[in-house]
C-alpha cells in the first residue's frame, strides 16, 4: 500500500511548516483502535472514585506543560498567546466541574420503593468514543467530551483537526498512559479515514465539532449503524441591545463576543440588532473601541487579534462584505483583507444598516466582523434573532429582567444570555437547535450524553 504524505501545519502567521506528522494507516491504525478498546475492558469495570482520581492524575500533565501548550496553540492556529494561557485557565474550570459533578450525576436513579420491588436506573459507558475535535478552541473542545467520557467508564480515540494535531498529542500524553494504556489514543486521519473508521464495529459513539457539511457527513455514517452521536455545529449568533441597556458596558463585550479569537468561534456574536434610540451611539462606540485592536506576531504578549486560521477565510469575509454593501450597508471600518502584511489577517470590521438577508446576517463568518442593524423595538429584534437556520446562542442586553425572560421564553436557541455572550458554563448543558446541532456536552446532561440507561426491575416477594 502507498503511504500518503506526511500531514503539514502551517503557522498561519509566519507561513512556515510547524510540523509534519505520519497520518495513522492500516495495521498501525487496526492496533491503535484495538488498544483503545481492550482498555475500555480494564476502564469501565473501575470504581468511579478510582477513575476520578486517574483523570486528576492526568490533568497535571496541562499544569506542568502549559507554557508549551499555549505555545503549540497560538503556532498551529494562530490565537494570540495571552488569549492562548486563557483557554489552559478555561480547560481547567471545565474538567474540575465535571470532576466535581461526576458523583452524583453517574450515580444510580433509585426509584421510590414499592412492595416486592428493587428498582434502579443505572448510567452504563458506550465504549470507545470517537470525539473529532474543532481547532478553534482546541483544548476546550476536546475536554468537553474527554473528561466526562473518561468518568463515565469509556475509553477515547480522539481525532483532532488537521490544524491543531500538537493539542491531540498532548491529550495522549496527559491521559494515554493511564493504568490501563491507551485510554485516550490520538489519532491524525484524513476526512476519508474518520468516516470510514465511523463505521468500525469497534466504535460505541461519536461525539463531532465542526462544519454543518462536516456533520451532515458524520451523520450519514452513523446512521448506517444507528449509532449514538453528538453533533457541535455553526452559529450565527444574534445580539439585541434593547432601549434600557448600560450602554458602555454592553459595547465592550458584544464588540468583545465578534473579535474575540478573532471571531472564530460557533458561539460568536455574528450579528447585532440595536435599539433605534441607540443606533447612533453604538455605531460611535464600537468603531472607536475596534480601532483599538493590535494585529500582528500571535506570539507577542501585545497583539490582541492573531491571523485567521485559514487564508479562505479572507475571500469568505471580502464576499460578504461586498454583498452587504451591494444590498445597501455602510463599511464604517475594515471590510477587505489587510495587504502587505505577513499572514492571513482580516482587520476588525463594522458594517451598518446590515439588511437581515444580506449573508453576513445569514451565513457564518467565523472572522472579526460586526455587521449592525437598527430595530424599532423588541418585536421586530426578536423576528430577526429568529431568522436563521442556526440556533446555538442568542444575548439579550437589557437591565429587565421581564425582557430577558421574553427573549428566553421565544428564542429558538440552545443557550440564551441576558448581558453576557460568548461563554460556556460548565454547569449548565451546551447544545443547539436547527443545523447548530443537537446532543449536549458539559454539566450533567453532559454525562447523560456519554451513557446509556438501563433499567433495573426485580422482583423478590415471590
Amino acid at each position: 500500500m502507498r503511504r500518503r504524505a506526511p500531514l503539514k501545519v502551517v503557522n498561519p502567521y509566519s507561513l512556515q511548516t510547524v510540523c509534519e506528522i505520519t497520518f495513522a494507516e492500516g495495521k498501525i491504525l487496526d492496533d491503535k483502535v484495538d488498544r483503545t478498546r481492550c482498555a475500555f475492558e480494564i476502564w469501565h469495570n473501575q470504581p468511579l472514585e478510582k477513575r476520578i482520581r486517574r483523570v486528576e492524575d492526568g490533568l497535571k500533565y496541562f499544569q506542568t506543560h502549559r507554557e508549551e501548550i499555549a505555545r503549540d496553540i497560538t503556532l498551529q492556529m494562530g490565537k494570540p498567546i495571552r488569549e492562548a494561557r486563557r483557554e489552559i485557565d478555561t480547560f481547567f474550570e471545565r474538567a474540575r466541574h465535571m470532576l466535581s459533578i461526576a458523583p452524583p450525576a453517574l450515580s444510580p436513579d433509585v426509584l421510590p420503593k414499592k412492595q416486592g420491588l428493587r428498582r434502579r436506573i443505572v448510567h452504563e459507558p458506550l465504549g470507545v468514543v470517537l470525539n473529532i475535535a474543532a481547532w478553534n478552541y482546541p483544548l476546550l473542545i476536546p475536554v468537553n467530551v474527554v473528561v466526562p467520557a473518561l468518568l463515565a467508564g469509556n475509553a477515547v480515540l480522539l481525532k483532532h483537526s488537521a490544524k491543531t494535531p500538537l493539542c491531540g498529542q498532548h491529550f495522549e500524553q496527559a491521559f494515554g498512559e493511564l493504568d490501563p494504556p491507551g485510554l485516550v489514543t490520538n489519532l491524525v486521519l484524513t476526512h476519508e479515514q474518520t468516516a470510514k473508521l465511523v463505521g468500525d464495529p469497534r466504535i460505541g459513539h461519536v461525539a463531532f465539532t465542526g462544519s454543518v457539511e462536516g456533520g451532515r457527513e458524520i451523520y450519514r455514517e452513523v446512521s448506517k449503524r444507528f449509532l449514538g452521536v453528538g453533533l457541535e455545529l455553526g452559529g450565527k449568533d444574534p445580539a439585541y441591545v434593547a432601549e434600557d441597556a448600560d450602554m458602555d458596558f454592553t459595547i465592550e463585550n458584544v464588540v468583545d463576543g465578534a473579535c474575540y479569537n478573532a471571531g472564530q468561534s460557533c458561539c460568536a456574536v455574528e450579528r447585532v440588532y440595536v435599539h433605534q434610540k441607540l443606533y447612533k451611539k453604538f455605531l460611535t462606540r464600537a468603531q472607536a473601541i475596534l480601532k483599538r485592536y493590535k494585529m500582528g506576531d500571535p506570539l507577542d504578549e501585545t497583539t490582541t487579534l492573531g491571523p485567521l486560521a485559514s487564508r479562505s477565510t479572507l475571500d469568505t469575509l471580502e464576499h460578504q462584505v461586498k454583498d452587504a454593501v451591494r444590498r445597501g450597508a455602510r463599511v464604517m471600518l475594515g471590510g477587505k483583507r489587510v495587504e502587505g502584511m505577513r499572514g492571513h489577517f482580516f482587520p476588525p470590521t463594522l458594517l451598518a444598516d446590515v439588511p437581515n438577508d444580506a449573508e453576513v446576517m445569514q451565513e457564518e463568518s467565523f472572522g472579526p466582523l460586526v455587521p449592525v442593524q437598527a430595530v424599532s423595538g423588541d418585536d421586530e429584534a426578536l423576528a430577526w434573532m429568529n431568522d436563521t437556520r442556526y440556533g446555538l446562542t442568542a444575548s439579550v442586553w437589557t437591565r429587565d429582567p421581564n425582557r430577558a425572560e421574553r427573549f428566553a421564553r421565544d428564542l429558538a436557541v440552545g443557550t440564551v444570555y441576558q448581558n453576557r455572550c460568548d461563554y460556556l458554563d460548565p454547569a449548565l448543558p451546551w447544545t443547539g437547535v436547527g443545523e447548530s446541532g443537537f446532543g449536549s456536552t458539559l454539566s450533567r446532561y453532559g454525562f447523560h450524553q456519554l451513557t446509556r440507561r438501563k433499567s433495573i426491575h426485580f422482583r423478590d416477594d415471590f
